[in-house]
This record gives structure tokens, C-alpha cells and sequence, in this order.
């Protein structure tokens, strides 16, 4: 019978036992490595800030009865001279100014002996646009003064004055910025109680803005509110 030499068997088993053990640690190392990527925590920042608004709208209802249709349309006419007299005497003549078709009713009479004042009676609204929010603010706080002069003011919720910001992508990327700072100190503390270190961003989400009144009493200040919501991985 041949006998082959054991120096070679020997070798090529030393060979195969090396790599076996090389490929266990590797796979080791590369299934510690997948588990430490399940190692993070959820976080959110938050950041606010008060901004003044830069755009007024600013629109004023008024009302006339007339018995003809021709009286009502001077009487309409009467009213639009008074108010556009009174918004130039308050410097808001080069504001952007729009008047609206009016509203027409004819009243009914309930019965023979009861009869409406005034057969016509309209509704018209002449709106302000400006971004000089102290100038419309200061004509609004003397709006009465239009009652003495003959015209009667409707006040309403569908006509009240509203303010705008307009600036929020200006304020968007330092807002962004704080907010992320904001949830890698929450994602710190975390670390911290927990014995580990933050790591990198795992993923982010921007979240979604917010504008809102700063409260009933000044609705030309807003509110800009941002959450973002960040996943840290954590490191020992």
C-alpha cells in the first residue's frame, strides 16, 4: 500500500484550521458591528421664537338702506368717500386698497302692517393691505371716528383684520439648526445616565413649522414653532 507524506496533510489542515478561525472572527467582528447599529436613541428638539408680523389686512364692512336701488348705490358711494378720506388722513392712501362688490338684499315685508325701514339695504367691505403694521394699527384704534361722518361700520367675524408673517424661510435654517442642537443635548443627557456617548445622526426628520398668534391680544406677534425628530446612535 502507498503512504503518502504527512508533511503536506498537515500543512493543508494548518491552512484550513487558520482560515476557519480567521472567518469566525471576522464574522464575529462584523455581527458585533450589525449589533451595535441597533444602539440608539429617539430624540426630539424643539425650537420657538416671537417674530413681528409684516403684513396688515385690514378690511372695513360697512352698510346703507335706501329705498331705490339708484339711492342705494349713492348711498354705497357716500360711505366708500368717507372711508377712502378718513385712510388718507391716517398716511394709508399708498396702502394697497380693494373694494369688493357690495351685498345686495331687498327686505321682505313681514306683513301689511309692518313694513322694513328701507326697502334696499347693502353690505360693502373695502380692505387694507399694508405691511406698515403700526400705521394700520393706530387706524384701526380711531376707526369710530367714521360713525360721526355717516357711515355704519358691521363688525363681524368674517371681516376682522388678520396679520402675516411672510418671512419664515428666512428663519427656517437658524431654526432648524437650534432644534437639532436641542435634541443632541436631550440624546447627551441620555448617554450620559446610560454610560454611553452620542454617536452620529442615525436619521433625522425635519419636522413641520408652525405659526400661530402669540396669544388673542397681539395677533401682529407670532409664534414660530419647529420639532425635529433625531435618531443618535450610542457608543460605549
Amino acid at each position: 500500500m502507498e503512504r503518502r507524506p504527512l508533511a503536506p496533510s498537515l500543512l493543508t489542515g494548518l491552512i484550513l484550521a487558520v482560515g476557519f478561525v480567521a472567518g469566525c472572527w471576522v464574522l464575529a467582528g462584523a455581527l458585533v458591528d450589525f449589533k451595535a447599529m441597533d444602539r440608539y436613541v429617539s430624540v426630539k428638539g424643539l425650537a420657538e421664537r416671537e417674530v413681528a408680523a409684516d403684513l396688515a389686512m385690514w378690511p372695513i364692512s360697512f352698510s346703507v338702506a335706501a329705498d331705490t336701488l339708484p339711492d342705494l348705490d349713492a348711498a354705497l358711494a357716500r360711505s366708500r368717500a368717507e372711508v377712502m378720506a378718513f385712510l388718507k388722513e391716517q398716511g394709508l392712501d399708498k396702502a394697497e386698497i380693494m373694494n369688493a362688490a357690495p351685498r345686495v338684499q331687498e327686505n321682505q315685508y313681514d306683513s301689511p302692517n309692518r313694513q322694513p325701514a328701507h326697502r334696499y339695504t347693502a353690505q360693502a367691505v373695502i380692505t387694507v393691505r399694508s405691511g406698515d403694521i403700526a400705521t394700520v394699527k393706530k387706524a384701526m384704534s380711531v376707526a369710530g371716528e367714521l360713525v360721526p361722518r355717516g357711515v355704519l361700520l358691521v363688525q363681524n367675524y368674517e371681516f376682522r383684520p388678520t396679520f402675516a408673517f411672510t418671512g419664515l424661510n428666512a428663519v427656517k435654517p437658524d431654526m432648524i439648526a437650534e432644534a437639532t442642537r436641542n435634541a443632541r443635548d436631550a440624546a447627551r443627557q441620555f448617554a450620559e445616565d446610560s454610560g454611553s456617548r452620542v454617536g452620529g445622526i442615525r436619521r433625522a426628520s425635519q419636522g413641520y413649522f408652525s405659526l400661530q398668534d402669540r396669544d388673542q391680544y397681539t395677533p401682529e406677534i407670532k409664534k414660530v414653532r419647529v420639532v425635529t425628530s433625531v435618531d443618535y446612535f450610542l457608543e460605549d
